[in-house]
């Protein structure tokens, strides 16, 4: 893979890390200040609130719970779910064009070269001067693992179109089954919070029992710090935790549509369409704020990729000053 290649495939694929998007953030402060504001304004003290032991039991045993119900690759999945959606990382409209780029130069491939030719091309991605001048799915393994097993597919010729399709789907359930293991399992916190709040509560209000000889104000300090618990678990639950599972799992849908794009794509193809046609019909599964042009995908497909494109630029203008 030449260098500029690689520059774009660490700059152009799915952000892992960064940061946080501003309308996260803007959400954020606007529920903290509506809290924090609206109690202040009613005359309450936020030093009342502030119980970090009360915290400290419901998060704890939230978060005990959910390693308890999940497989450790869950749990490391949530936390790389958690940046994705905190980072919104989305294929953008240069992912989308990669693609379907890919998808035509492979078909092509297929209808103009013999078996062998092309499938040394899948059989090593990573040397294939098709794969390499479109780096962004080059970078996305499992996508490219996708692509490759059903190109290999097509080329052996022994399957059927509707095999094929009944196929995709059951993969395609599977991935997005596995994708959405995250956002099942911080829903199942989510809806224990309250619960976890009471828990912390009842054990504040133990503690408040054995100071009834105490005086009232005393007592009552006890009593407003135990309600805490209840306040805490039902704001991290509904204030926090689902909402983040929500982001979640609009992310991980958006990240799982390259998959449909691929099968809409191949199976048009598998039924007779030429490969500008077939990835047309892969084009009309992306949404429409993403969506590319008919004329920005014909451009990208006949110039052969963002890659091949730049070379040929450079070279026509190297002529030029000849």
């Amino acid at each position: 893979m030449s260098a500029s290649c690689k520059h774009r495939c660490l700059s152009e694929s799915y952000p892992q890390f960064g940061a946080v998007r501003l309308s996260i953030l803007f959400g954020v402060i606007i529920t903290l200040a509506s809290l924090i504001g609206g109690f202040t304004a009613m005359g309450g003290h936020l030093s009342v609130i502030w119980q970090p032991w009360e915290f400290v039991i419901i998060m704890g045993m939230s978060l005990g719970t959910y390693v308890i119900a999940n497989p450790w690759k869950t749990v490391v999945d949530t936390g790389r779910a958690t940046v994705q959606a905190l980072t919104v990382a989305v294929p953008k409209q240069r992912h989308y064009l990669d693609l379907l780029g890919l998808l035509h130069s492979l078909m092509r491939e297929v209808r103009n070269k013999g078996r062998n030719e092309v499938e040394a091309h899948i059989d090593d991605p990573s040397s294939s001067e098709i794969f390499t001048a479109f780096p962004t799915v080059l970078a996305n393994e499992p996508l490219l693992h996708f692509i490759c097993d059903y190109f290999r597919l097509i080329i052996m010729g022994s399957a059927r179109p509707h095999e094929i399709e009944a196929l995709m789907d059951e993969e395609i359930e599977t991935i997005i089954r596995s994708k959405m293991k995250p956002y099942g399992s911080l829903m199942m916190v989510a809806e224990g919070l309250p619960a976890l709040g009471i828990v912390a509560a009842v054990l504040g209000v133990i503690k408040a029992m054995g100071a009834l000889d105490q005086s009232p104000k005393l007592l009552g300090g006890f009593i407003g710090a135990a309600l805490v618990g209840t306040f805490a678990g039902i704001f991290l639950s509904y204030g926090l935790v689902a909402p983040l599972a929500h982001k979640i799992k609009l992310v991980r849908e958006q990240r799982a549509r390259m998959y449909v794009i691929v099968k809409q794509s191949l199976l048009a193809f598998m039924n007779g369409a030429l490969p500008q046609i077939a990835i047309e019909h892969g084009r009309k599964m992306i949404g429409p704020g993403e969506r590319p042009s008919i004329d920005v995908v014909e451009s990208e497909t006949i110039s052969g990729g963002p890659a091949k494109a730049a070379p040929a630029e450079s070279s026509a203008k190297a002529g030029a000053r000849a």
